[in-house]
C-alpha cells in the first residue's frame, strides 16, 4: 500500500468552497441547453436583437426572450438599447473562450 496523504492534502487545499462549486455547477447547467448554446453561438459574430435571433433559429421572440433572460442572469450576455430595440451580445471574452474551448475539445482527434 502507498501513502497519498500529501497529495490528498494538496487536493483538499485546492478544492472549491461549496458556494463556489454550486455557482460553477449552475453556470455549466446554463450551457447544457441546446437553444441557449445556439443563441450564444449566434452572438459570437455580432450583437443581435430578439427578432433576428428568433429568425435565425426559427423560434418565436417570446421563446428567445425566455432563454435570453436565463443567459443574462448567468452573466453570459449583456444588452444595450437603441430606441425601442434591445441588442444582445456576449458579456465578455471569458464566454467566448469557454465556448471555443468546448468546441476545440469536441473537435480533437481521438
Amino acid at each position: 500500500m502507498h501513502d497519498h496523504k500529501e497529495k490528498l492534502q494538496l487536493v483538499k487545499e485546492g478544492m472549491l468552497a461549496e458556494g463556489e462549486l454550486n455557482e460553477l455547477v449552475s453556470l455549466f447547467k446554463v450551457f447544457g441547453d441546446r437553444t441557449r448554446m445556439k443563441i450564444l453561438y449566434s452572438l459570437f459574430e455580432s450583437e443581435l436583437c430578439v427578432c433576428a435571433i428568433g429568425e435565425l433559429l426559427g423560434m418565436s421572440p417570446s421563446a428567445i426572450s425566455h432563454q435570453l433572460k436565463t443567459l443574462k442572469q448567468a452573466n453570459l450576455i449583456g444588452n444595450r438599447r437603441e430606441g425601442k430595440t434591445i441588442y444582445y451580445f456576449l458579456a465578455d471574452d471569458h464566454v467566448r473562450t469557454i465556448i471555443a474551448q468546448g468546441y476545440n475539445h469536441i473537435s480533437e482527434e481521438r
